[in-house]
Formats: structure tokens, C-alpha cells, sequence
């Protein structure tokens, strides 16, 4: 089989070397529960709690404001229903927007099930969001925010910043799904100030089934999960220590090597979008175009279905996606595309392409090369497009 070309890195990335050497010790060797006392235990206790610091360091942090979990889903819950609930006395209210990824989106309509009023919050066609929209939207109710740092599917960076300052102002909590951010963006929660942060390490080069969740001092919240005292009470469950190592290397790794990996993914994504624009009538780049994650292009392809699309990449070894991994299998529009006022024809026919670090120029060319032979091959055989081309 051909090389395999991989450009789903919003997706997954693959664990780094570096990060794997130093999580093997804590599957055999340095195994002790990090909850007991005697010695194997305390190795694995220290190992956990300079993983902490690792985190905290990198986004701004205190290493007593960091509470891990399982992945990034896991943050979003804890954090939005942690809050929710904690806050119920002050208020009902939380507003979020309809782009966000699936882990938010459902723990809101879960909350309105048990209560909550929610605000979905529209996004223009760049996908970015209204700050007088937003601020118009609270209400003496409202107690939490909650709006992604950078969309997954189509790579828009919100203005994070001025959001944490709107809420500051009006005493509201703030929570950001960061989780396509880490890495890709620098970050200080108290200079934005964010009051909660989800991320996930699977996306920055660390293991799969690894999560934390940033909690600033002095945000009132509860635990979701009952269980064993772990994570000061707030989050049940026998410590991961490979897997809390390996998120604490990756996220090290992530922002020692940030200005060299962002120039490269930058430079990719940019060639690849003018190449595709270059040589592929009809189609249409999605998202802001520099307020955008390094590595992520989503482009609408005119009169192509992207499933098509997809298994014929697949074929050629190359592997991209349509959208967010986490509902691949739905055969509904993207939920994000149709926000930003796309028609469901262009929104089954888009592309998201992330880069990573194994990516090269060769890759890109191998790429767009495919695609311009696979699209001209699907739009032969629609009616539309042969109707457009014959006029």
C-alpha cells in the first residue's frame, strides 16, 4: 500500500516519541496507585502533580487550578454542568453558540431539560460570533458563558479576549472549549480572563483518553461524578498517571516548539488553499481567513457529495475529513456550516484539511493533485455541473 498521507489532525495526532518514552515507566515499572502512600505510590503522586504544573505553566495557570479527566468531552461536562448546578441559587441562565462542538452543545440541551434556559448565540459567515449580541443577551439570570476559543471544522478563532472582558464586567463565569486551541494558540486564562478551559491530549500529540480542565480560583462549582476523593474531591476516579504524564510532556513539547510548528502549518494551509483556489473552479474557503487556526482549511466543493469525496481520498491513501470526527456518522448538514450560511449541497460537499507536523509541501502537492483528478471525476456525472459547463 501507498504511503499513507494523513490531514485530519483536528481529528487526532499521533503520540509523539517523546511523550510515549516517558509515559511507558507508569504502565510496568512506576505503577503504584498515585493515591497511596507508600514509595511507588508517592512516584507516581509526584509525577502527577509535576504534570500539573507542566499545564498550568503553559496556559498562565496555577497548578492548583488544574483538575484532569478523561478527555475533552469530560471538561466540557464537568465544567458546564459543574457550574450550572453550583450556581442554581443565582441564576438559570447560560449562553453558548450554535457552533459549538457537540460536547457543549448537548450539555446545554441536557441543562434545558433540567431547568436552564439557554442562548444560542448566532455567528456571522466567518463564524465568528457578535459581541453586542452577546452582551445584549445577558440577563440578571445569566451565569455562565460559554464560547469555544477555535471552531474545529472550520478553524475561526473567537475574540476571546473581549469576551472574558464582557463577562468580567457583568460577574459572569466564563468557560472556553480550547480544545482545538492548545498548541495552535498562545494562551494566558488570566490575561483573558477565562474562569474555566477545557482541552483534550490526543490533539496535541499526547494520548487518546486524556483530558484536563482548568478552574480559576474561587469559581464556585460541583463535582458531576461520585466516587473516591481524587482531584480535591471534584473529580472521581483512580488517577491515569500515563496517561496525566503524557498530557503534561505533550502540552511542554507544544509550546517549547509553538513558533517553529505554527510557522510551517501556517505556510502549509496557506499554499494549499491558493493551489486549490488556483486550479478548482467553484469552490469556497470557509471560515475567517486569517483569524483562523495555523493548520485548518475547509473548502466547499460545488456539485461534489463529500462522502464521495472522502472514500475516494481514502483510496488514494490520503486521509481528510468532512467535519468534526465526533459526527462523522451523521448524515445530517454540519451543524457549523449551515450557521455560517451555507446551503446543505455546499455544505456536503466541504473538506476539512488540518495540517500537522509530519505534513511537507510533497504532501500538499500529492494532495491537491488528487483532488483536482477525483473532483473532475465526480462532477462528470452531475447534471448540474455538465448543464453550467455546456452554458
Amino acid at each position: 500500500m501507498e504511503k499513507i498521507r494523513y490531514f485530519d489532525h483536528a481529528a487526532t495526532t499521533a503520540t509523539k516519541e517523546e511523550v510515549l518514552k516517558e509515559m511507558l515507566p507508569y504502565f510496568n515499572l512506576n505503577y503504584g496507585n498515585a493515591s497511596s502512600m507508600y514509595s511507588i505510590g508517592r512516584k507516581s503522586r509526584k509525577a502527577v502533580e509535576d504534570a500539573r504544573h507542566k499545564i498550568a505553566y503553559a496556559i498562565g495557570a496555577e497548578a492548583k487550578e488544574i483538575y484532569f479527566t478523561s478527555c475533552g468531552s469530560e471538561s466540557d461536562n464537568l465544567a458546564i454542568k459543574g457550574v450550572a448546578f453550583a450556581n442554581r441559587n443565582k441564576g438559570n441562565h447560560i449562553i453558548t453558540t450554535k457552533i459549538e462542538h457537540p460536547a457543549v452543545l448537548h450539555t446545554c440541551q441536557h441543562l434545558e431539560k433540567e431547568g436552564f434556559l439557554v442562548t444560542y448565540l448566532n455567528v456571522n459567515s466567518e463564524g465568528l460570533i457578535s459581541l453586542e449580541e452577546l452582551e445584549n443577551a445577558i440577563c440578571d439570570k445569566t451565569i455562565l458563558i460559554s464560547v469555544m476559543f477555535a471552531n474545529n471544522e472550520i478553524g475561526t478563532i473567537q475574540p476571546i479576549k473581549e469576551i472574558g472582558e464582557i463577562a468580567k464586567r457583568h460577574k459572569i463565569y466564563f468557560h472556553t472549549d480550547a480544545v482545538q486551541a492548545i498548541g495552535n494558540v498562545r494562551i494566558n486564562v488570566k490575561e483573558c480572563n477565562i474562569d474555566l478551559l477545557s482541552m483534550s491530549a490526543h490533539k496535541f500529540y499526547g494520548p487518546k483518553g486524556m483530558g484536563a480542565l482548568y478552574v480559576k480560583t474561587g469559581v464556585n462549582f460541583e463535582k458531576i461524578q461520585d466516587g473516591g476523593h481524587q482531584e480535591r474531591n471534584m473529580r472521581a476516579g483512580t488517577e491515569n498517571v500515563a496517561g496525566i504524564v503524557g498530557i503534561g510532556k505533550a502540552i511542554e513539547l507544544a509550546y517549547e516548539n509553538f513558533e517553529t510548528y505554527n510557522e510551517k502549518l501556517t505556510n502549509l494551509r496557506d499554499y494549499y488553499i491558493s493551489q486549490i483556489q488556483e486550479k478548482i473552479p467553484n469552490t469556497k474557503v470557509n471560515g475567517h481567513r486569517t483569524k483562523r487556526l495555523p493548520g485548518n482549511a475547509n473548502i466547499s466543493f460545488n456539485f461534489i457529495d463529500g462522502e464521495a469525496l472522502l472514500l475516494n481520498l481514502d483510496i488514494k491513501g490520503i486521509c481528510a475529513s468532512s467535519g468534526s470526527a465526533c459526527t462523522s456518522r451523521s448524515l445530517d448538514p454540519s451543524h457549523v456550516l449551515i450557521a455560517i450560511g451555507l446551503s446543505s449541497e455546499l455544505s456536503s460537499g466541504a473538506l476539512r484539511v488540518t495540517f500537522g507536523d509530519d505534513n511537507t509541501k510533497e504532501d500538499v502537492d500529492y494532495l491537491v493533485e488528487n483532488l483536482v483528478e477525483i473532483i473532475e471525476k465526480l462532477r462528470s456525472t452531475s447534471q448540474e455541473y455538465q448543464e453550467i459547463i455546456n452554458k
